[in-house]
């Protein structure tokens, strides 16, 4: 086969409209993003509410926060996808069932956000401590001084000043909750992986899907870098910039 022809072959098999794949894998790469969006603003709340309550919160709410962020963060997502995805959803739709109630139906989608969330959810409590943490103390008792209550200077004081130092970390959980969606093709889901492995399998040609997979990864990788290196600089604006 000639150079040409075989480009002419792998536009064919890439191409939007049918016979070609292009549409399914595009389809796919939007579900990973919506399921990856919805993720991440849920491990974000999570993130937020553990770690005010790990830096302010009771004994009993410290200690099941650290069981929880300790857990989640040393068991692999893998593990955790199938253990929420199959065992936490039958065990639901038993206490649903021994309650004269019907099955609870989750769609993929909803899932896929939930599972993924709640390990964004462990991440993202330890950034947001630490992002807390390296709030300087003199300007929160300042706020204190002059009377403020804690949900108003959260908003006005800690959330802003916190947000340039967790967007860093904040990007990574972003970009590892891309890659995650991935591992939802091992409960049938389909996102990109499963559409990939779907049209490889398919056409048997494993080379071209699987590196157009690869591609439009790195796309979305490259343009949420962007995005987040725009959000940090705009965070930053109006502080001193840190001396080399």
């Amino acid at each position: 086969m000639t150079g040409g022809s075989l480009l002419a072959s792998t536009l064919d098999l890439l191409a939007i409209d049918p016979p070609g794949w292009g549409a399914v894998l595009l389809l796919g790469l939007w579900h990973s993003v919506l399921i990856a969006a919805g993720a991440f603003a849920l491990g974000l709340a999570i993130g937020i509410l553990g770690a005010y309550g790990k830096l302010y919160g009771g004994p009993v709410a410290k200690d099941l926060l650290a069981v929880y962020t300790t857990v989640v963060r040393a068991v692999p997502e893998l593990i955790l996808i199938l253990i929420l995805y199959f065992a936490v959803t039958d065990l639901v739709n038993q206490v649903l069932l021994a309650m004269g109630r019907e099955k609870m139906q989750i769609s993929g989608i909803a899932a896929g956000i939930i599972v993924l969330g709640v390990v964004q959810g462990a991440y993202a409590t330890e950034v947001l401590r630490g992002a807390i943490l390296g709030v300087p103390a003199g300007q929160i008792e300042a706020a204190r001084a002059m009377g403020m209550p804690p949900t108003l200077l959260a908003r006005r004081v800690t959330l802003p000043l916190m947000l340039s130092l967790a967007l860093p970390g904040l990007a990574n959980l972003w970009l590892i909750a891309t890659k995650d969606t991935a591992l939802l093709a091992v409960v049938g889901f389909a996102e990109l992986t499963q559409a990939t492995r779907q049209a490889a399998s398919t056409t048997k040609a494993f080379f071209t899907f699987y590196a157009a997979a690869g591609v439009l990864y790195l796309a979305l990788s490259i343009l949420s870098t962007l995005v987040f290196a725009w959000l940090e600089r705009r965070a930053r604006r109006g502080q001193r910039p840190v001396q080399g």
